[in-house]
C-alpha cells in the first residue's frame, strides 16, 4: 500500500461553528493516509539496489544529516512501513533506525543515537549518519546509495564514488 498526505479542505459543522465561535481562519489540516496503489513497486535489482542516490553537500557533512526529498522518502522508504510508522516520522517524531553499510565486503550493522529519521523542512525527511559520516570520512562531493530492505527492516548504505 502507498502512503499519501490527505488534505481536509471542507470542514465539518462542528468545525466550523468552532471557528466561527473564535473568529479566526480555518486551518487546513492534513493526515497520513494509505491507498491502494495502481502500479507496482519498483523493483530491486539485487546486484544494484541503490534506489536513492545523493551527492554529499558540505552542510550534510558538517551536520551529518543527509537530506531526503518526500518523493525518494514516500516511493522507496515509506511504501514498505506501516502506516503508523510512516505517520510517527510525518508527525515530527525521531525514528531510530538501523543501518547496514555495505561499503566493504563484509557488511557493517551500525545501530546507535546517531542514526535516527526524523521531518525535515519543507516535506523532507532528515536521515542521521553521524556514525556513517564518521567511520566512512565522507567529504562534499562523495556519492553515496541508499535503499530500504524489506526483509530485514534496514536502510543499506554504501559510499558509491569518492
Amino acid at each position: 500500500m502507498r502512503k499519501t498526505f490527505y488534505y481536509s479542505f471542507l470542514p465539518t459543522k462542528a468545525e466550523e461553528e468552532a471557528v466561527a465561535a473564535r473568529s479566526e481562519p480555518r486551518q487546513v489540516t492534513r493526515g497520513l493516509v494509505e491507498i491502494r496503489d495502481w502500479y507496482p513497486a519498483p523493483r530491486i535489482d539485487p546486484n544494484n539496489p541503490w534506489q536513492i542516490r545523493k551527492s554529499i553537500t558540505s552542510n550534510e557533512v558538517v551536520t551529518t544529516e543527509l537530506t531526503l526529498s518526500h518523493e525518494e522518502m514516500f516511493e522507496h522508504v515509506f511504501r514498505y512501513w506501516t502506516l503508523d510508522m510512516a505517520d510517527h516520522v510525518v508527525r515530527g517524531n525521531k525514528c531510530f533506525v538501523i543501518l547496514v553499510d555495505y561499503t566493504d565486503d563484509m557488511p557493517r550493522k551500525i545501530q546507535s543515537e546517531s542514526v535516527f529519521l526524523k521531518t525535515g523542512p519543507n516535506d523532507t525527511c532528515i536521515l542521521g549518519l553521524g556514525d556513517v559520516v564518521r567511520a566512512r570520512y565522507l567529504n562534499p562531493g562523495d556519492e553515496v546509495g541508499l535503499f530500504w530492505d524489506m526483509r530485514s527492516g534496514t536502510f543499506g548504505f554504501k559510499l558509491l564514488r569518492r
